[in-house]
């Protein structure tokens, strides 16, 4: 970048590498001889050499060398390559991301039918890993009233249905459990109010941060107590025992976007000065704790996976240097996997979004932080998505909004590189309309 590049609005881009950096590849994958221009020499690889120096040897040469590389991309990781978690194996690179729907509509935290729809049409169209949607571990925490969650027995029933629809469809089920914090109590298209705090008298709540800073023009919060602290990460733990009664295969902490644990961890919005608040330490604390507390309930081989936000795009604020930090603290404390997005935190700020805008925070946590990543946002296809898995930008790619328009996404692009109808992820009463 020159210099007229390195800031953009709220966010400075000093103090990381930028794009082009060649992230440290995790899984065992040979190199993309498309990205190998030079040759020993400096000469363009892949033409003839010439001259009395080449010869019945340098012909050998170049076949052996042909051989490795072609030996090398049929090897190399791509977007229907299996990965492994502990104990799971996902059957490919292409995850749908929690993604809220805000209905629950009978405002009991229970999913419906619609959910059941909505996510086994994704697994049918060939989704490695489903995240369901922000599910409450409180009420309280619920990003709207019509938000789903998993804060008392009588939910698991209500989603083990929508679970086996997943597994039996190939895919693996995860749930995505979540305390909104501050941004808690907002509308939605079922209750009205959108980007509004919902009144009381319409069902809305008083809302908990660590700090009494509000978000925006949402409603001012109430600053959490030690012992309410301890409380909700009591509530994270046993969520994640519901989840695992229900039949979810994999756990993931909503640590992004401006909801509770994010606002721990951004330094704008914590002002605490007992052990929960000021340095990065302190900060990161109450994520550290749900942590060890999920990871304490679920079964050993079951993943848990951490959704993190890179930066907050603001000045002073939550970057990707701490973000390296604290994911280097989540592999101690037994995280499998870093789901990397951005922003969401701060009101206000802008945001370059573009495509692939948000892969290099990716890149950079799965280099440095040696632990996998996930990239999303803007990722819509196929050739796209299998470049960011093939070069090493992340272990596998979140198809959101596109998943929207598409729930069939993953056969289109099975399509689209090349994969053989027999080897895509088809349901057998849909093979006779394959691409």
């Amino acid at each position: 970048m020159n210099s007229g590049e390195l800031k953009h609005e709220n966010f400075d881009f000093r103090g990381f590498d930028v794009p082009e950096l060649k992230a440290v590849t995790l899984a065992s994958s040979g190199p993309d001889p498309a990205e190998s221009k030079l040759d020993a020499d400096g000469r363009k690889s892949g033409g003839k050499k010439t001259g009395k120096s080449g010869g019945k040897k340098t012909d050998k040469a170049e076949k052996k060398g042909k051989s490795v590389a072609k030996e090398a991309k049929k090897n190399r990781i791509g977007l229907f390559t299996p990965m492994g978690l502990r104990d799971v194996t996902v059957r490919n690179r292409i995850w749908l991301p929690p993604m809220c729907t805000y209905s629950a509509l009978a405002r009991d935290g229970k999913p419906t039918p619609f959910h059941y729809q909505h996510y086994v049409s994704r697994a049918f169209g060939g989704f490695g890993m489903i995240i369901a949607e922000a599910t409450a571990v409180a009420p309280e925490g619920r990003i709207s009233p019509c938000d789903v969650g998993l804060w008392e027995d009588g939910q698991i029933d209500a989603w083990r249905w929508i679970v086996d629809g997943i597994r039996n469809a190939g895919a693996v089920p995860a749930v995505q459990l979540n305390h909104a914090g501050r941004k808690a109590s907002t509308g939605c298209f079922a209750v009205g109010y959108e980007g509004q705090s919902v009144p009381e008298e319409a069902g809305g709540w008083s809302t908990v941060a660590p700090s009494p800073i509000a978000f925006g023009g949402l409603n001012t919060p109430r600053e959490l107590s030690v012992d309410e602290i301890h409380g909700i990460v009591g509530a994270f733990a046993a969520a994640a025992g519901r989840a695992v009664a229900a039949g979810f295969q994999a756990i993931e902490i909503h640590a992004a976007h401006g909801y509770l644990i994010s606002e721990f961890l951004d330094p704008l919005c914590n002002e605490r000065a007992d052990e929960y608040g000021g340095d990065l330490e302190g900060r990161a604390r109450f994520l550290l704790e749900v942590v060890d507390a999920v990871r304490a309930t679920v079964p050993e081989g079951m993943p848990v996976l951490v959704r993190i936000s890179a930066t907050d795009w603001a000045a002073g604020g939550w970057d990707l240097d701490q973000t390296i930090v604290v994911s280097k603290m989540l592999k101690e404390h037994g995280v499998d996997l870093v789901d990397v997005s951005t922003g969401g935190i701060m009101a206000g700020v802008s945001i370059p979004v573009k495509a692939n805008y948000q892969v290099p925070f990716a890149e950079q946590v799965r280099a440095k932080a040696e632990v996998p990543t996930t990239a999303v946002g803007l990722i819509t296809k196929p050739k796209q998505a299998n470049k960011i898995v093939a070069r090493g930008e992340a272990d596998a790619v979140e198809i959101g909004r596109a998943a929207l328009r598409d729930p069939y996404w993953p056969l289109r692009a099975a399509n689209k590189l090349g994969i053989p109808a027999t080897e895509a992820p088809y349901q057998p009463q849909y093979i006779r309309g394959a691409y």
